[in-house]
């Protein structure tokens, strides 16, 4: 018999016709949560869902031949790892497949929320561009100062390439990065003191749950610009909304939320954040690295080897 699986997510057409040809695939349910488990796939050896699902005690109560974990993206938030661990369940992520495609985004989004593009566009399009000084002056980006909250994979990339803009690069992170030659800040407080761009780049946890907060925007200024390709829970939405209405910050550029896919009505009525439906790791490249170390991960597990890309508990 084909051994069981179970999808708390849907997936591509590509991964979904390989996973039928090998597996006793169940689902998907989206997100699925231990209630909603039908009789049938309670037998699951292996499930696979995203970081940002959640996947605790009683999801794995309710899946009792529960040996493999698989988050599709790099995220793991909503997993409890130490349970899991705890009753010898391996967790396996996508590690840094998307790193380049979501550092790439980001520059986007800096560029955009810096330069005003969204807010240019909407003009535009309504009508309202009548002479070249309409929009007003902004700084640009060389010259200015980046600050990246998470020097990780992504946080590196997107550091990288800052600098080839010509912007002076610091980061926040646990402890300074051995051979990085970025000036690093004790605290996020320091860092959004002295930069003028802060990009969110941490993954999310208890310790990051609202870590852009209050006085960390008003730390920023008013020419400030925050932009967040992380996880909408490490920054405070609400008062992340109330910075951008009151011009405590120049502007933002969001690609994840704290609810998605709800979004604030005040969010979307502010005119300085360029808005994205978390599709920063949205390009082929990623997708492709994202469906072979699923597979990969499977093939290890089913085999009796452990996979290359556990999560450490």
């Amino acid at each position: 018999m084909s051994p069981p699986i179970l999808l708390a997510m849907p997936l591509a057409a590509r991964l979904r016709e390989r996973l039928d040809g090998i597996y006793d695939v169940h689902g998907p349910f989206s997100p699925v949560t231990p209630d909603a488990v039908p009789q049938a796939a309670r037998g699951a050896r292996a499930l696979i869902t995203l970081g940002g699902h959640r996947t605790d005690r009683a999801m794995m109560d309710a899946l009792p031949e529960l040996g493999l974990i698989a988050c599709y993206g790099t995220g793991f938030e909503g997993v409890d790892v130490e349970e899991a661990a705890r009753r010898g369940i391996l967790v396996t992520h996508a590690k840094d497949a998307n790193a380049t495609s979501v550092a790439e985004f980001a520059m986007g989004l800096v560029i955009a929320a810096a330069r005003d593009m969204g807010r240019g566009e909407r003009d535009l399009r309504a009508g309202k561009w009548r002479t070249i000084e309409s929009m007003g002056l902004v700084p640009g980006l060389a010259g200015q100062r980046m600050g990246v909250y998470g020097l990780g994979a992504i946080g590196m990339k997107i550091a990288t390439r800052a600098a080839a803009f010509e912007m002076e690069i610091g980061y926040h992170g646990r402890a300074p990065k051995a051979g990085v030659g970025f000036a690093y800040h004790p605290t996020l407080l320091s860092l959004a003191e002295w930069c003028d761009v802060l990009v969110v780049a941490v993954r999310a946890s208890a310790e990051t749950r609202h870590a852009v907060n209050a006085e960390v925007l008003a730390a920023l200024g008013r020419k400030g610009v925050v932009v967040n390709i992380a996880r909408g829970s490490v920054i405070d939405e609400a008062a992340l909304v109330e910075a951008l209405e009151q011009g405590v910050i120049h502007g933002a550029g969001l690609d994840v939320f704290e609810h998605e896919p709800a979004i604030p009505e005040r969010l979307l009525a502010v005119p300085n954040a360029v808005l994205t439906p978390h599709i920063a790791a949205f390009t082929t490249l990623a997708q492709r690295v994202q469906q072979t170390l699923v597979l990969e991960s499977l093939a290890a597990f089913f085999a009796g080897e452990t996979p290359s890309n556990l999560v450490a508990a």
